[in-house]
């Protein structure tokens, strides 16, 4: 069966979520927003590019910093309405340089830094 976009469901403005995830490791990356465009890039670069809703523009993962995430398998969950990026990173994944942007545990009511930036 082939793969079409418009069968996904997207939000009001047009986004479906998309987590990232670390091919191997199963670590969880990041979460950023598609349009069907940016999905439709996504599978035919195989690099995975995404809607910045700030700039309104698509963003090619690791195009300024150079921390790329090379997509090696796309995942529809079972509502079509959020997408999982199975993804070789390079470098970090976060714009705060650490290697998740989930680095921050909620511990007995309390806020917790799991992991320092990489150097």
């Amino acid at each position: 069966m082939s793969f079409d976009v418009t069968t996904l469901v997207y939000d009001e403005k047009g986004l479906i979520p998309c987590i990232a995830q670390a091919a191997g490791t199963g670590e969880v990356l990041m979460l950023a927003w598609m349009n069907a465009d940016a999905v439709a890039r996504t599978l035919e670069t195989k690099r995975v590019t995404y809607w910045s809703r700030s700039r309104q523009a698509f963003w090619v993962k690791g195009e300024t910093s150079g921390h790329t995430q090379a997509l090696v398998e796309l995942r529809v969950d079972c509502d079509r309405d959020c997408l999982l990026a199975i993804v070789e990173q390079e470098g970090p994944a976060c714009h705060t340089n650490r290697r998740s942007c989930f680095y921050t545990g909620v511990e007995t009511g309390e806020e917790v830094e799991l992991a320092a930036p990489m150097v």
